[in-house]
């Protein structure tokens, strides 16, 4: 979703879209972790990234951050940026198991980054995702320079291939990093994973032709999501799920804008809603009277989505889990 320069990608963001990357197989293989020797790591921009020893002083995107808390990193983390506590305070979802009351927060919103902040850090590298081609998720186009000459930078391929590639990579550079990918929370996690992806496949397999839309709603548009960009609707494709494909695409391929007199163009039985705070939800698309005269919306087969996943097998996995869940659950009604 993200448009030149990226301010137009958060408001819609992966409003309906996903996420996706480069692939892994090709991108370059990471150093072994020593903490006294030279440290390398082959980012999906194709640039090896190094450094005289490996870096313990990691800042990240926040779900960056928190997918390679999941692979077995945690010290190494000493800053954020992006959505990282809600307005109670608490932490918000994309954090996951990070513990964000011992981080350094340098931007809670999109295009807040302090670089003030950033550089009192000493950060000893930069990581987070890539959806498009050099543009870093969540680093301001205005300070991106400045930020950049602070410290090396790896990227990540979010869009335009299947969650299990990121996955993949972000597991590469936590081990790069000294993550034990062997130690049983990060085993248990990628066996719950696969447990479910197996399980989705059997759900879609099953499902009698319940066709998914991925969707996402803001006041004035609805954002009907491609899955053959989004990394997480493309995985869940080649299991077997049957998605909308939007058929008048904006620019980035992302997904269709649609007016809300529209919103009705698409027949569908289930829908998978944004559930991001940037988003309208259910309570607040019920006043849209086309919102409420869509079938799945009649007959209650809306369920939330994580439109912008948490790339590890414990992010991962519920996501599947619960998508089996809501198809196994849903009716023909489009």
């Amino acid at each position: 979703m993200l448009a030149a320069g990226g301010a137009t990608a958060v408001g819609a963001l992966l409003a309906a879209c996903g996420s996706n990357g480069s692939s892994g197989s090709d991108a370059g293989s990471p150093a072994k972790a020593t903490a006294a020797g030279p440290w390398s790591f082959t980012d999906d921009r194709k640039k090896a990234v190094t450094a005289e020893s490996t870096p313990s002083r990691v800042v990240a995107f926040t779900g960056t951050a928190a997918a390679l808390v999941d692979f077995g990193l945690d010290r190494q983390i000493v800053g954020v940026f992006g959505e990282t506590r809600a307005a109670d305070g608490k932490a918000d979802p994309q954090a996951g198991d990070l513990d964000i009351g011992k981080v350094e927060i340098l931007g809670n919103v999109w295009g807040e980054f302090s670089v003030e902040k950033y550089a009192a850090l000493r950060p000893e590298l930069l990581v987070t995702h890539m959806y498009d081609p050099d543009a870093l998720w969540y680093v301001p186009d205005e300070s991106k320079d400045k930020i950049l000459g602070l410290a090396p930078s790896v990227a990540i391929t979010t869009a335009r291939v299947p969650m299990t590639t990121p996955i993949q990579r972000y597991a590469q550079l936590a081990e790069s990093l000294g993550a034990d990918l062997k130690a049983k929370k990060v085993t248990d996690a990628k066996a719950r994973f696969e447990a479910a992806a197996e399980d989705l496949r059997q759900a879609a397999k099953a499902a009698g032709g319940i066709k998914v839309m991925a969707a996402s709603g803001s006041p004035d548009i609805f954002y009907v999501s491609n899955p053959k960009i989004a990394t997480d609707l493309l995985h869940f494709s080649e299991l077997g799920v049957d998605f909308v494909v939007p058929t008048k695409l904006e620019a980035g391929d992302y997904y269709e804008a649609l007016s809300w007199e529209n919103a009705g163009k698409f027949a569908a039985d289930l829908i998978i809603l944004d559930k991001r705070s940037t988003a309208l939800q259910p309570k607040d698309l019920a006043a849209k009277p086309t919102w409420a005269q869509l079938p799945a919306v009649k007959a209650g087969q809306v369920v939330p989505w994580d439109s912008v996943p948490r790339f590890s097998w414990a992010g991962a996995a519920p996501l599947l889990e619960n998508l089996a869940k809501a198809i196994r659950s849903a009716k023909k009604v489009g």
